[in-house]
């Protein structure tokens, strides 16, 4: 089993995901690598990180996250930090968006309440310890037009959150929500110049935030932050104050 504590990253492959990689394995974590597709890019992750391993699964299964529970039981042993990254978005107005596109879109968050259900029964209640960390996003809270299921899906993460913080209250389990702005990711790059322009006018800081400087929220948040629980920090440049 690992002799030091283990970090679990939803969506760990790219983006926000894989500055959260880098992040909890600079902080003496052992990490594990979460990805549905980007096989590739989890295996480059991986080898510049050394410090963790690749774990495979669609968050839309549940078999699926059954399956991988059960390896990060022979992988582990333990899971101490859950960090719920994995999110993707369908874009449409509510008159052209099907109802099976809704669907989709609501699936990652059921799949996400049922991994950290899994997670909490086998792993962090067993050790009365453990960080639940949910990346949500600042369009949960002011909303962003032809994203409504998406921010729908986002504020409910931040609910979730607050919800399960009473419940685990007294478990020595801390349940925190970082709700990120406008950032560097693959999303963000195919934005054209003059919607780039548009958003950095509603942020104080004049520009767009880095993966990094979400993953410090949450390094701080699974080593740290002892007397924190039930929060959403907002990490957006003041393009929302919370």
């Amino acid at each position: 089993m690992i002799n030091k504590p283990v970090a679990l990253i939803t969506g760990g492959a790219t983006g926000i995901g894989a500055a959260c990689c880098r992040a909890l394995v600079a902080e003496g974590f052992h990490v594990g690598i979460h990805y549905r597709k980007s096989a590739e890019r989890a295996k480059n992750l991986l080898a510049e990180i050394k410090d963790g391993f690749l774990i495979q699964a669609d968050l839309t299964n549940m078999e699926q996250i059954d399956m991988m529970v059960a390896k990060l039981k022979d992988i582990t042993g333990c899971v101490d930090v859950l960090v719920n990254n994995a999110g993707h978005s369908i874009n449409a107005d509510i008159l052209s968006m099907k109802i099976e596109q809704f669907d989709e879109q609501r699936a990652l968050t059921r799949g996400i309440w049922y991994l950290t259900k899994r997670i909490l029964r086998q792993f962090m209640l067993r050790s009365s310890a453990g960080r639940v960390i949910n990346i949500s996003s600042v369009v949960g809270h002011i909303g962003n037009a032809g994203q409504a299921p998406y921010t729908m899906e986002k504020a409910a993460l931040d609910a979730f959150t607050k919800s399960l913080a009473q419940e685990m209250a007294g478990r020595n389990i801390l349940v925190n929500s970082v709700a990120p702005g406008v950032i560097e990711t693959d999303m963000t790059e195919e934005l054209p110049p003059e919607v780039k322009e548009k958003i950095m006018a509603n942020i104080t800081l004049g520009r767009i935030g880095k993966p990094d400087e979400i993953a410090e929220v949450v390094a701080f948040l699974a080593k740290k932050g002892t007397y924190i629980t039930g929060s959403v920090i907002h990490v957006n440049g003041g393009l929302y104050g919370g």
